[in-house]
């Protein structure tokens, strides 16, 4: 694994991840949100030609506890094999998006606490080390005992410590012949002390990189900048950064401002499973043209949508022959209509979520070709306060108001 920073603007970075499998991934870049290895709605020949984007995948070892189980990924040659992605890169996070898991609660010294399809279960780093080599992953994060904002600041304290513990355990276990690949996680809840320790400590370590892991579990927008800009001045600079936790835009936007590099989220897969489509504008340039043509907030307000996605479930859409974003270059646009949609889900077909994840995790991947093409341009401040304003006057509801 090789990570390379070519070019700063306003705190972001742009940068290239090369992963063990040879493929080249451009920062700040998207992770698929995966479950058991694959996209929850979209089969593997379509995800082939998703996007030229489309080919890093987060899968988390939770999925893997039971069936199939480490000993078989192992016995097909590891995940990679197993889903038949030979060409793709998987990067194994101990965090369960998919599921609502409040994981640190009830962690005992022996392991983590997760939700899993057979109940709560606590992995340890030996349980947790053994499905991730059997993976053979091109990234790998270490176990966390990660913690709610809400907990006390002793057991906030003992999170961190159990981590750089756990991580010293998960780095013992991994095997020499595949070198280093694993992300240190930092952790320390709301506590800013703690999160400096957490990094200064999870620096002094032999890591590939680093997850900032804890995000996303009650902090406010605040909290998470100020949190985020003092943990990664304790970083080295010449090292990737991942995160977990976040996923709107407005969060994506902040955490690159602050320099982070790959990311996961939950929100295309969200959006796909409530019905709803991505359309909020990428290009500022051209955003004025596109809202000439979409409805007007009144129109979307009616229909549930808002200026970042219109709601496919409404009859607003019933005989609405146009795409789902116009110039939007997915399989789903260039073959299907609003109509379309409407009825696929309206009359319950498999194919309805199937189209709309194909085109959310595309639009998602074109928000970060955006933020990647800013950066290229040293325009990112720009890009970030155009997009910001632009949803704030669309009446697009904020972060923590929101979680759609």
């Amino acid at each position: 694994m090789e990570f390379a920073v070519r070019t700063w603007s306003a705190g972001a970075r742009l940068g290239s991840l090369q992963l063990a499998a040879g493929l080249q991934v451009e920062t700040p870049g998207l992770l698929l949100l995966t479950r058991k290895g694959l996209p929850a709605f979209i089969p593997p020949d379509l995800l082939q030609n998703l996007h030229p984007d489309a080919r890093a995948c987060q899968v988390t070892p939770l999925h893997f506890l039971e069936s199939p189980n480490a000993t078989t990924v192992a016995k097909a040659g590891g995940l990679h094999k197993l889903v038949s992605l030979t060409g793709f890169g998987m990067v194994a996070v101990a965090r369960d998006s998919l599921m609502d898991e409040s994981n640190g609660e009830g962690s005992s010294k022996m392991g983590a606490s997760f939700e899993t399809s057979s109940g709560r279960r606590v992995v340890g780093p030996a349980k947790y080390m053994e499905v991730v080599n059997a993976f053979k992953p091109d990234l790998w994060v270490s176990l966390p005992d990660e913690v709610p904002s809400w907990v006390a600041e002793k057991r906030n304290r003992l999170s961190v410590d159990r981590t750089l513990q756990w991580l010293d355990q998960c780095l013992s276990l991994q095997p020499a012949e595949y070198g280093n690949r694993c992300l240190g996680v930092v952790v320390g809840s709301t506590s800013l002390d703690e999160r400096i320790r957490s990094a200064e400590q999870t620096a002094t370590r032999n890591v590939a990189g680093f997850s900032l892991g804890g995000f996303g579990l009650g902090e406010d927008a605040a909290q998470r900048a100020v949190q985020m800009e003092a943990v990664l001045t304790k970083l080295p600079k010449e090292k990737v950064r991942h995160v977990s936790g976040i996923g709107l835009p407005e969060e994506i936007l902040q955490a690159v401002g602050a320099g982070i590099d790959v990311f996961d989220s939950i929100y295309p897969f969200m959006l796909t499973k409530g019905g709803y489509a991505m359309t909020f504008p990428l290009n500022m340039e051209n955003s004025q043209r596109s809202f000439d043509s979409e409805p007007t907030g009144e129109e979307l307000a009616r229909s549930g949508g808002d200026s970042a996605k219109i709601n496919l479930r409404s009859v607003a859409y019933r005989l609405d022959n146009a795409p789902l974003v116009i110039g939007c270059k997915c399989y789903t646009c260039r073959k299907h209509t609003r109509a379309y949609i409407n009825h696929l889900i309206n009359t319950h077909e498999m194919l309805a979520q199937t189209l709309l994840e194909i085109h959310n995790t595309y639009h998602y991947l074109e928000f970060f070709k955006a933020i990647r093409h800013s950066i290229k341009l040293d325009k990112f401040h720009d890009f970030r306060n155009w997009f910001t304003s632009t949803r704030q006057k669309s009446g697009t509801p904020s972060p923590s108001k929101s979680r759609q």
